[in-house]
């Protein structure tokens, strides 16, 4: 029978009604558990062997930026941390010197090798911080400085014909360094961290720490942990980036005992119970700078060298960078940035 127009609105409605069927996700195969021992020994275990060699004969770039009014041994503690004289002492201004009307930006590079390993270092300090009359935004310099190494990478990265290695200049660790004054952060400490917690690792640390007895410090830490959290500020290791349930207990630890790491530093020795240590000498004896019993300075270089070193590099490469990076993309359309250079090559080219 035929059916005229009016007959088959119905039958279309009805169509529209009915869901379209969507495929189903692909659902990845779990792997198969084999038992090596049956078929014999194969050898990946050999790959950290193989990373070890490739890391002996590149090496791998370290950049540690110091942050701190002048004045608290900063160049001292990171000379101390590295145990050379990797950063270039500076005790306050002169008097014949003018106090810098902006903050400065001064980065010093070495190669440091131990064990067959080298590690190109580079410090960077920041004179001038802090050291102001009105200290309104002086972190933005510093802000900008690392944005800009950011760029730098990205602007290598999205080359088309790019070097093999990239020159790492971004900066992997902050070092803070706060007054010991025992009562609590000052306004500048907490816009610092504020604004800088967002693109860098920072690691807040008490400078001078010797001028407290063990109950100020003790107090002092827990004042220093409760304000950076009622401003919700993160210092690393952050929560959100930790990887299993083993970092997270060992990260937690870390953030509720030992953050901020009350240190001392010093590159000068004494002769104590007849060993030779690194330590200041005061009225009352030598405060040794890698005893834990009168500083954290021991537990601050085994974080930061001994156990957090690759961390610091893959949170500021797999967040901190590619924050940066997505942002920039999406500012400019998805499209790599365009320089002059850039232009200039690619007309050359044609």
């Amino acid at each position: 029978m035929f059916k005229g127009p009016a007959d088959t609105k119905p039958e279309t409605a009805m169509s529209e009604l009915v869901p379209e069927a969507r495929p189903k996700p692909v659902v990845p195969m779990k792997p198969v558990g084999i038992n090596s021992n049956l078929l014999g020994y194969i050898g990946i275990d050999t790959i950290i062997e193989q990373m070890r060699k490739k890391t002996m004969k590149t090496g791998f770039d370290f950049n540690i930026m110091v942050v701190g009014q002048s004045g608290l041994g900063k160049s001292t503690l990171v000379n101390t941390l590295f145990k050379s004289q990797v950063s270039r002492k500076s005790s306050g201004w002169n008097r014949e010197e003018k106090i810098p009307k902006t903050v400065e930006i001064k980065a010093i590079g070495h190669v440091i090798e131990e064990g067959g390993v080298k590690m190109k270092l580079t410090v960077i300090d920041t004179p001038g911080f802090g050291d102001q009359i009105n200290n309104e935004n002086c972190w933005e310099p510093i802000e900008k400085y690392i944005n800009e190494q950011y760029e730098k990478f990205l602007k290598e990265e999205v080359n088309i014909a790019r070097k093999k290695r990239i020159p790492d200049t971004r900066v992997h660790c902050c070092l803070y360094f706060i007054s010991p004054t025992g009562h609590s952060l000052r306004p500048l400490d907490l816009e610092f961290m504020k604004h800088l917690s967002k693109v860098v690792n920072i690691i807040p640390v008490i400078a001078k720490a010797d001028t407290m007895t063990l109950e100020e410090k003790t107090e002092f830490k827990q004042r220093v942990r409760k304000e950076l959290e009622v401003n919700g500020i993160e210092f690393y290791p952050q929560k959100e980036f930790d990887e299993d349930l083993e970092d997270k207990t060992e990260n937690d630890k870390i953030r509720q005992e030992s953050m901020p790491f009350a240190v001392v530093g010093s590159d000068k020795e004494y002769q104590v119970n007849g060993k030779r240590v690194l330590g200041r000498k005061t009225p009352w004896g030598v405060i040794e700078v890698e005893n834990l019993n009168h500083c954290e300075f021991a537990l601050l270089r085994d974080f930061v060298i001994r156990t957090h070193l690759q961390d610091l590099k893959e949170v500021t490469h797999n967040i901190h960078y590619e924050t940066y990076r997505a942002k920039r993309l999406n500012d400019n359309g998805g499209l790599p940035p365009v320089t002059v250079e850039t232009e200039e090559n690619h007309e050359s080219n044609l």
